[in-house]
């Protein structure tokens, strides 16, 4: 059942709130339904949620904003941080740098999944109307129906 959220100053119905598409995508699932069917492997990302059909290849290229977050997480997360800590002295610099090596290489491969999760939530989480869960049966959007 929906719930009614003030935006813009005119009531709006909608299903799936911002807050639910963050937690949701947080933990890696569906943001339209919550399911944990984003993922058939390690590596390997479904066409469509295998609960509610919610299509997740959204074109060619969609998924590029995930390898950024990737990248940023990498980056300012693990790599910053190790040669901070070498160039400070409180790691040997050959440890800091076998460390960031091996951070460069394994952080992004761990962080794949959150990493494509992450840039779905962010997606819907500018544009819930596009949600199936939060349309009407006519197809238009809920978000786009403005309630007196």
């Amino acid at each position: 059942m929906g719930v009614w959220r003030l935006a813009g100053g005119v009531g709006q119905y909608q299903k799936v709130t911002r807050g639910e598409i963050v937690a949701r995508g947080l933990r890696n699932r569906c943001p339209n339904c919550g399911g944990r069917t984003l993922f058939s492997g390690v590596f390997r990302m479904h066409e469509a949620c295998g609960a509610c059909g919610l299509g997740l290849e959204r074109g060619e290229g969609f998924f590029l904003g995930s390898m950024s977050i990737n990248y940023s997480v990498t980056c300012l997360g693990w790599l910053v941080p190790v040669l901070i800590l070498g160039w400070q002295g409180v790691l040997p610099i050959e440890w800091a740098v076998a460390l960031a090596v091996a951070g460069g290489i394994g952080v992004p491969v761990l962080f794949y999944r959150s990493s494509r999760s992450w840039w779905l939530m962010a997606f819907y989480f500018f544009l819930p109307h596009e949600l199936p869960a939060n349309r009407t049966q006519d197809g238009d959007t809920e978000s786009r129906k403005s309630v007196a």
